[in-house]
């Protein structure tokens, strides 16, 4: 596919770096000057220097020839404007990121008459994930393929939990609900797993199950936490504000702390269900006193990575159920688990994961067999949902008899209204969608997972 980026912030830079090597022809543009030919050296892209919402700068990158225009400036009315503007140059289709709350819902409505084919807002989509994580108190994170129906679950083997010491061969013999476990993250490891690996305390496991089915799971499993009900906010930024929001209006209660002064007297209008405290939620006192220790929940969202993780150790030595964090520099992942944060969210992340998926749907129309993507584990695994839409020789074969490359798994196999969670004996037949678990990146096809 032909794919101009016009903006290179984080967000702009991390869709790139994840796009680089994937057989796509990319072009950059950007008004800073040193940044486009720092990153035309690191990777193998064209650049073009000036305005992306410029008519001759975007004719200069070829947009007319583009299937596909990601706009990320730090302007919303820009990226609107570069749109309109690439749909006028020929563009196929474009993706614009949007975060004033003021202009969502009127953009949304109108997106199709702007020609826009997706609209992101990085803060609202991260708040979406928190909430997910909270709505959801026995799971880390939770992806569906199958339009819903198939679900892709991170879970903790905390003390406790009847995974603990088991084989995957044991579980299976145990577990009345199927499941595949199809990556577990060890420390810094990560593992896909074959048959006699055995679970330990701290594991972070991933697995597949029907959706109908996860309930029966995790309950069988001990794995079944009571619903969250007290959730502390520190940070009243956008994420903040979405993220209280959401709550509220499903009869969370909410305190959300905000020290600038002025800010939390917006967020007390905007927000009237929720209890706003100006303070800095960083400090010790103003923590106790505000009752961290009755906490279910702590949701640290400041903009200093390392606030962020000093006061989520604090609320996990108050003994708080769940302690989420937001962490922006990559640099700090490798740190996290021995530090006990097992909870975190990134904004250029999540937004760069959907769009990369987005951009995998959007290139099955043009060869690729991907229909849905998913990365796990910082990044280091991928979840394909492949459509089986041209025959194969491996077909009809059961999977154990399938050469299948290192660190590749078949985690489900969705089968017109049936959810197969596979064993050696299935097949893959023509017109499945089968979800495939890998290390390996940039597969586009099924044929990619067989040696």
């Amino acid at each position: 596919m032909k794919i101009v980026i016009i903006g290179l912030g984080t967000i702009g830079k991390t869709i790139l770096k994840n796009l680089s090597g994937e057989g796509h022809t990319i072009t950059i543009i950007d008004e800073d000057k040193d940044k486009v030919e720092s990153l035309i050296e690191r990777f193998d892209v064209y650049g073009v220097v000036g305005n992306g919402a410029c008519m001759d700068i975007q004719q200069e990158a070829k947009m007319q020839d583009a299937d596909l225009a990601i706009v990320l400036t730090n302007s919303d009315e820009l990226n609107v404007f570069a749109c309109l503007v690439a749909k006028k140059n020929g563009v196929k289709n474009t993706i614009a990121r949007v975060r004033n709350p003021d202009y969502r819902k009127q953009i949304m409505e109108m997106k199709d008459d702007l020609g826009i084919a997706m609209i992101v807002n990085p803060e609202q989509e991260t708040a979406g994930e928190i909430f997910n994580i909270i709505n959801l108190p026995s799971v880390n994170q939770i992806e569906h393929f199958a339009k819903g129906r198939v679900s892709l679950v991170e879970v903790t083997a905390e003390k406790g939990c009847s995974l603990i010491g088991e084989t995957l061969i044991s579980l299976g013999k145990k577990l009345t609900t199927k499941v595949l476990i199809c990556a577990v993250q060890r420390g810094d490891e990560v593992i896909i797993p074959a048959g006699n690996f055995k679970i330990e305390e701290g594991d972070r496991i991933h697995f597949t199950a029907d959706a109908k089915s996860l309930g029966d799971f995790l309950s069988e499993t001990n794995l079944v936490k009571s619903p969250f009900k007290n959730i502390m906010i520190v940070g009243g930024g956008r994420i903040g504000y979405y993220l209280a929001d959401a709550l509220s209006k499903k009869k969370y209660k909410v305190k959300l702390l905000e020290d600038n002064q002025s800010a939390a007297e917006e967020l007390a209008e905007l927000l009237p269900k929720v209890t706003i405290i100006h303070g800095n939620g960083t400090q010790h006192d103003v923590l106790m006193e505000e009752g961290i220790e009755s906490m279910d929940a702590f949701v640290a969202l400041t903009d200093i990575d390392e606030e962020n993780m000093i006061v989520s150790m604090f609320a996990n030595k108050k003994k708080v159920k769940k302690t989420i964090t937001q962490i922006k520099n990559d640099d700090l992942y490798g740190m996290l688990d021995e530090l006990g944060i097992n909870n975190n969210v990134s904004p250029k992340h999540v937004v760069a994961s959907r769009i990369i998926s987005y951009i995998r749907a959007l290139a099955n129309t043009v060869g690729s067999n991907v229909l849905t993507m998913y990365q796990l584990v910082n990044n280091q695994v991928e979840a394909l949902e492949f459509s089986a839409k041209k025959q194969e020789d491996f077909f009809d074969k059961p999977l154990r008899e399938l050469n299948m490359k290192k660190d590749c798994l078949v985690a489900c196999i969705i089968r017109k209204n049936e959810v197969i969670i596979p064993g050696g004996n299935s097949e893959i037949k023509f017109g499945d969608n089968v979800v495939v678990v890998t290390t390996h990146k940039n597969f586009d096809d099924l044929n990619d997972v067989i040696e």
